[in-house]
């Protein structure tokens, strides 16, 4: 009895032993498993608290040209070590599309944000938002311009005007325009036609203003100070104080439309004596190749203009085709890659609150004999 009472007593206090490690084994599973719960989570925002986020919001995204812009990006992005997104609307007239993106960049509350915006003033009420929460925004391409002061802290673009004398240097290069220039004379004045494809957009301004300013200064260097007029559009208009040796004609259409350019262009090449065409931007080149047979017109053998010297500036599959056959002396293409590349570097810099100004992203000359380059071919976009 003795002994079976001591076996009952064996036996509970067994259960109740192995009751409490249950009891105890449960609880510690819990708490452990609350454990690896929060050290995700923590780990999760430990890495996208180490990595910086750069939202980049252009003008476009389809275009090859944006796509080149991304690439810079991306590179950038990786050399910074910061995550980025890349986004732009479907056209470059989809302003609200591109509110939207950046709005819901914002509300993602990123480190930086790049902005090549397609209206300043629809973004507004962003940039003040991105101003008082301390978001550092950043311009590229044609930038945010006429944005208030302190509303953005830098800008990666093209030096237009700069980029815009390397054609109206290269004509003067050219042997056949040197020499018709020195033997131009106020009877028998040379003419120089530009096509802009308007005078309303800062970067067109400046692409016209560059390209007239330098040739004009190399054009007085052989013919004399004073004896070049500038005519055509109020913007730009300068009289000769001289003798007008070379005329610069100048012409802006109406409207940017195709058939409105193209009839400038070809308002422009029916110049008397004219000896050379520029074409500012891709609109401005197509407005030529569209009054030129698509540039064939300039065939230095059998071409309608054979004696009138083209340049450009941007690229496009149209020019990119005229270059290639000579039909263009050459044109100045930005460096989109560039330009994406600096827009990501500029945002990391103003998000680690290093002083930051504005970059010249540069540009380069392109003519048939280097078009094909590691360092040209790549920026030429169609």
């Amino acid at each position: 009895m003795k002994k079976i009472k001591k076996m009952v007593c064996l036996a509970a206090s067994l259960a109740l032993v192995a009751s409490i490690a249950g009891c105890s084994s449960s609880n510690s599973k819990d708490t452990s498993d609350t454990s690896d719960t929060n050290n995700t989570t923590t780990e999760e925002t430990t890495d996208t608290s180490s990595k910086p986020y750069i939202a980049v919001i252009s003008k476009g995204f389809q275009h090859q040209f944006w796509q080149v812009v991304k690439k810079g990006a991306e590179d950038a992005a990786k050399e910074f070590n910061v995550d980025i997104t890349f986004e732009g609307p479907a056209s470059e007239s989809d302003i609200n599309d591109q509110v939207n993106m950046v709005n819901a960049a914002l509300a993602k509350k990123p480190q930086a944000l790049a902005i090549a915006a397609l209206d300043t003033k629809s973004l507004s009420s962003q940039l003040s938002d991105a101003q008082s929460q301390g978001i550092p925004v950043i311009g590229f391409d044609s930038g945010i311009p006429g944005a208030p002061d302190g509303q953005v802290a830098a800008t990666a673009s093209t030096d237009n005007y700069k980029a815009a004398q390397i054609p109206a240097q290269k004509l003067i290069e050219d042997e056949d325009i040197l020499g018709k220039i020195k033997a131009a004379t106020k009877d028998n004045p040379v003419a120089i036609g530009v096509v802009s494809q308007d005078a309303t957009s800062a970067s067109l301004i400046d692409r016209t203003q560059g390209f007239i300013d330098e040739m004009k200064a190399k054009c007085e260097e052989i013919v004399g100070e004073g004896n070049v007029s500038v005519s055509g559009h109020e913007t730009y208009n300068v009289a000769a104080t001289g003798d007008e040796i070379v005329k610069i004609v100048v012409n802006v259409p109406p409207t940017t439309s195709a058939t409105d350019v193209q009839n400038a262009a070809q308002s422009v090449l029916s110049t008397n004596n004219l000896i050379a065409v520029y074409g500012s931007n891709q609109g401005g080149v197509d407005g030529i190749l569209a009054a030129s047979n698509d540039g064939k017109d300039f065939d230095k053998e059998t071409g309608k203009y054979k004696d009138i010297v083209a340049v450009g500036f941007d690229s496009g599959k149209g020019q990119i085709t005229a270059v290639r056959n000579g039909w263009f002396l050459g044109s100045v293409t930005q460096d989109p890659y560039q330009i994406g590349y600096d827009a990501v570097a500029l945002a990391y810099k103003a998000y680690k609150r290093e002083t930051v100004s504005d970059t010249d992203t540069g540009s380069k000359w392109y003519n048939k004999d280097n078009m094909d380059d590691d360092d040209i071919k790549d920026l030429l976009y169609e």
